[in-house]
């Protein structure tokens, strides 16, 4: 709450929307177990005025980027934010999983194996990702990259800050 920063960038091993028994998500509905957890986070995030979140999650063989609005989730109580998912850096590939409507994700992009390769290829299939963040330092947009293995660029997203930050803070902070 006290910080300055413009954007904060939580780090997280597992992705918040995606099924798995691995992740958070454990399918449609309320929040339910472990996901309550993110529930108090995102409410209290939003009563405190926490803005321009963007969360950086792994642990699921493929990449994505996930947009997460309150309008199309169970749960509500949150302003809207990013989530972008990589990896793996050297393990199989796995197809794109099944978002859970709890918090509202959207799939903006997503890339992995298809139904054709099937799931765990191998490394040297170069189906290996990475995310790439930029931020500018004067309009404070914050440019996310998603990469393969070969560093192409595969999609990107400009984010800019909420019009409440002010010119001259520090522009991101990991949190």
């Amino acid at each position: 709450m006290a910080s300055d920063a413009v954007w904060k960038v939580i780090a997280a091993d597992l992705p918040i929307g995606l099924v798995s028994l691995d992740a958070v998500a454990l399918g449609d509905g309320p929040p339910e177990r472990r996901e309550h957890e993110i529930a108090d986070l995102l409410s209290f995030m939003k009563r405190a005025g926490v803005r321009n979140t963007v969360w950086l999650t792994a642990d699921m063989h493929y990449t994505a980027a996930h947009h997460y609005d309150p309008n199309r989730a169970v749960f509500q109580e949150f302003e809207p934010f990013w989530e972008f998912v990589s990896g793996p850096l050297h393990a199989g590939t796995w197809s794109p999983g099944e978002l859970d409507n709890t918090f509202g994700p959207k799939a903006m992009y997503q890339k992995g194996c298809s139904a054709e390769q099937g799931d765990n290829l191998a490394p040297c299939f170069g189906l290996q990702f990475f995310g790439r963040v930029d931020i500018d330092g004067k309009t404070g947009v914050m440019k996310v990259t998603l990469k393969d293995v070969d560093n192409h660029d595969l999609w990107s997203v400009d984010i800019e800050p909420r019009p409440d930050a002010r010119p001259g803070q520090i522009l991101a902070q990991h949190i």
